[in-house]
């Protein structure tokens, strides 16, 4: 609990009282590698946070092909807010991509905490504004070659190249898992793991 106070004393400061109130609402929820947190179709129903782990976004496009959004780590928000909020079906799944632990928020306690604490409501904004901008920060550039989008990615991604499976690497690519090999191959200093 204590890494999602960190988090959120980034954007207030909170007294043992509302620590308290916090602790209370949340529960842990441990997902094992491709559990899925929320499904398209589905209306979301909690608010995660990322304890330990790799989560990521994904959805199937027309020709019902699996192409991955965005990666969530550790000290990452992970939700659907726009259908949470809406309580509409999300037209995306998220997933584990390793074993997680998330802190997570039911709806309820999640509005429990926006009527309860002062200026929780401007906290739970700044904090989806951090969500929005770590989905879309370093998103590949299609136009790109897929090799300099491997190597974009290693740049702006070195910790996750070893921890996340190929195949949902070569989805968020754009790529195929046998694309994904031959340029891993052909890049100098390659070493398998």
């Amino acid at each position: 609990m204590e890494s999602f106070i960190a988090y959120a004393l980034q954007f207030c400061s909170l007294n043992p009282q509302q620590i308290a109130l916090i602790t209370s609402k949340a529960a842990i929820l441990n997902l094992r590698k491709e559990d899925y947190f929320s499904e398209a179709g589905k209306v979301p129903r909690q608010v995660g946070f990322v304890v330990e782990g790799v989560m990521r976004g994904c959805y199937y496009n027309n020709k019902g092909e699996e192409i991955t959004r965005y990666f969530a780590t550790e000290n990452q928000l992970m939700y659907d807010y726009v259908n949470f909020d809406a309580e509409k079906a999300s037209s995306e799944y998220l997933q584990a991509c390793t074993n997680c632990k998330l802190i997570v928020f039911s709806k309820h306690n999640w509005e429990d905490l926006l009527h309860t604490i002062a200026d929780w409501d401007n906290v739970a904004n700044r904090m989806i504004q951090l969500c929005v901008a770590q989905k879309y920060r370093k998103a590949p550039v299609i136009s790109q070659d897929a090799t300099t989008r491997y190597l974009d990615f290693m740049k702006n991604y070195p910790a996750l190249l070893n921890r996340i499976p190929l195949k949902y690497l070569a989805s968020y690519l754009g790529i195929t898992d046998s694309s994904l090999s031959r340029i891993r191959k052909g890049i100098s200093g390659y070493n398998p793991h």
